[in-house]
């Protein structure tokens, strides 16, 4: 057939809807278990690809292939140079075909353990998960993993296709073996339905027509199934409004909107909708469109939204229905998929992004993590790469959000690095805390202000930060003096000292150091609140705590001190001999030895203590405050 009528058929075909409406599928396994060689056979037997592609496809295998003289298939989904040079897939890839009874969205994830947030990313907008299973190897970890973080992203639905059966002889006994060791661990995680096939990808067996090696296969085809699967209850049409703002739309005096994507249920115009965090009521007056204006808006729309009156509505707000609005809350439990080398901490400060809203957010507890072998429940103290736990966060303000079961768009997130802006974790909400709202601020008459007043000064929190024996608590004894010998009112708060106490329950790993920095600065923030200058003198090694500690306080209230000596300064000081035990092999985590020092990069102040007298650097702290008009 010609290029130009194979264009033209192809392009009837695409056009053609399907009556079962459109699938939105992933593949996901292990290494090598076959995957982008099913999506391959699924376009070349769906009869999708134009003559040009074909034959592109058939030089690529000569050149590329692991098929021998046979078409690779898995070179259509393989589009990077890296992952045909390394026969692998590393992004997810995209695509788009149907039959004459669906359209399908299908997308290639990748099986390596280190690229499974990219499968995280392809399962979040699945509504059925293909879980390939190479017939040789049986059910390894990554197949587990990949299984659980299918169903914690909401996938209701999963084929088991075992693949290259024609490397078994196409053994019954194997595929109901594997059958049953994958049934052992998934039947219980709750899919709606879990549908085995076996299969032969490179081949097209039980792939759109049933395989005359494989007779005994009394199931349907992969394609029958695809066809026929009903993720209707899934429908987000099914669900309570919800429109998250992406902009308030204002090009002229005459026109105000709120323009954005319905991500749940559906609006008319005339129907009352609610701010979700506000609780402020208005009318919907007019629906606007690329394509004109609208009388019902659906999931998936992208809109803007003109209201019937004037009310506070800001980015990030969730507009919902007023029968079923979504929880507003500062403390909830979630589950989360961690998505980088460095280790989730309890007590670190993270962006949280839900939607349109961000904010800083800590994981106050990890409740448990998952064993992805046995899906057990096991205790931690911190998340690795690709490692899932059950959290409770809280962020800095209230955000609006339902359950993820209940609404898979507005009940998850990401968790951001502070300083990196990589995206770190993956999170599904499970609930509110109810602690979240029993407990209230109660309004007290004297409050900051008015206590600063009485003593004549101006409250805050001088961080004095560094190695040990780079002089931070000489210094800080030094300015609480000179304070004091003023008439101020003071406070000092030091890293020994509190962990003979506050902190004596803490040690000295990552995961310690971050809860004893937030502690100290809960404590630092009452200091203020009381009027006072509190001095805090703690290595403090890790910066997105010392910036949690100065989101605790106001603008300007937070002076950060580097008090800065080279790591050889400190070791020839060594004042409490920590230096030596380390060296020695006789102190772990020790910083400056086997665990990092994370210097400041805009501190307020910096002493240069090598050749810089205490008492010197002490005055400069003093002109600090002065020059900030803390004291006069």
């Amino acid at each position: 057939m010609a290029d130009g009528d194979t264009r033209t058929e192809v392009t009837q075909r695409l056009t053609r809807a399907g009556e079962g409406g459109v699938l939105r599928f992933i593949t996901c396994g292990s290494v090598d278990d076959g995957k982008s060689t099913l999506i391959g056979r699924l376009l070349y037997d769906s009869k999708l690809l134009f003559d040009d592609q074909i034959r592109t496809l058939e030089r690529e295998s000569q050149k590329h292939g692991t098929a021998g003289d046979d078409i690779d298939f898995a070179l259509l989904l393989d589009g990077l140079e890296a992952e045909r040079e390394q026969g692998i897939t590393i992004d997810v890839a995209y695509r788009f075909f149907n039959t004459e009874k669906r359209k399908f969205i299908v997308a290639d994830t990748p099986g390596h353990e280190q690229f499974t947030r990219n499968m995280a990313t392809g399962a979040s907008t699945a509504d059925l998960a293909i879980i390939l299973v190479d017939a040789r190897k049986g059910v390894l970890t990554q197949t587990k993993r990949h299984t659980y973080i299918a169903n914690m992203m909401g996938i209701r639905h999963a084929v088991l296709a075992v693949n290259k059966m024609d490397l078994v002889d196409h053994s019954r006994a194997k595929f109901h073996e594997i059958v049953s060791d994958y049934l052992r661990i998934a039947e219980d995680l709750g899919f709606a339905s879990i549908t085995p096939i076996p299969i032969s990808a490179r081949f097209g067996d039980n792939i759109f027509d049933r395989s005359d090696a494989m007779a005994w296969h009394d199931g349907p085809t992969l394609m029958q199934h695809l066809e026929q699967v009903d993720t209707a209850a899934d429908e987000e049409a099914a669900l309570a409004f919800r429109f998250p703002v992406q902009w308030v739309n204002r090009p002229n005096l005459d026109f105000r909107g709120f323009s954005g994507t319905v991500a749940g249920g559906q609006t008319t115009v005339g129907d009352d909708i609610v701010v979700a965090h506000s609780g402020k009521a208005a009318k919907i007056a007019r629906i606007a469109s690329a394509d004109g204006d609208l009388k019902t808006a659906r999931a998936g729309d992208a809109v803007t939204l003109v209201l019937d009156r004037e009310i506070d509505i800001a980015r990030g707000d969730i507009l919902s229905d007023p029968k079923a609005r979504p929880e507003v809350s500062d403390q909830f439990a979630a589950e989360i998929l961690w998505m980088t080398d460095e280790e989730m901490l309890p007590g670190r400060s993270y962006l949280l992004k839900a939607g349109g809203q961000t904010t800083p957010v800590s994981v106050t507890t990890l409740k448990h993590k998952l064993n992805v072998n046995s899906f057990d429940k096991e205790p931690g103290n911190s998340l690795a790469l690709n490692e899932i736990g059950v959290c409770t966060l809280a962020t800095t303000r209230p955000v609006a959000f339902d359950r993820y079961t209940d609404q898979r768009e507005t009940g998850s997130f990401i968790l951001i690095d502070r300083f990196t802006n990589q995206t770190v974790g993956a999170g599904m909400i499970e609930f509110s805390l109810r602690r979240a709202s029993n407990i209230h601020a109660h309004a007290m008459d004297v409050d900051k202000a008015r206590r600063s007043s009485l003593k004549g000064q101006k409250s805050a929190i001088l961080w004095f930060t560094g190695l040990s024996g780079a002089g931070k608590s000489t210094i800080a004894n030094l300015v609480e003096r000179k304070l004091a010998e003023a008439g101020r009112h003071t406070y000092s708060l030091d890293g020994d000292n509190v962990r003979h106490g506050l902190n004596r329950d803490l040690g000295f790993t990552d995961v310690d150091r971050v809860e004893n920095i937030r502690r100290i600065g809960e404590v630092a923030k009452l200091f203020v609140d009381a009027g006072l200058i509190v001095t805090c003198s703690f290595i403090s090694p890790f910066r997105s705590e010392r910036q949690m500690v100065r989101e605790l306080v106001e603008d300007g209230e937070f002076i950060e001190v580097f008090v800065d000596a080279p790591l050889e300064v400190c070791i020839e000081r060594d004042p409490k001999g920590l230096y030596k035990k380390a060296q020695a092999g006789e102190i772990k985590n020790f910083t400056g030895f086997d665990s990092p020092y994370e210097a400041p990069e805009t501190a307020e102040l910096h002493l240069r203590t090598a050749d810089l007298a205490a008492e010197d650097a002490a005055e400069q702290v003093i002109e600090q405050l002065i020059s900030r008009g803390l004291i006069g």
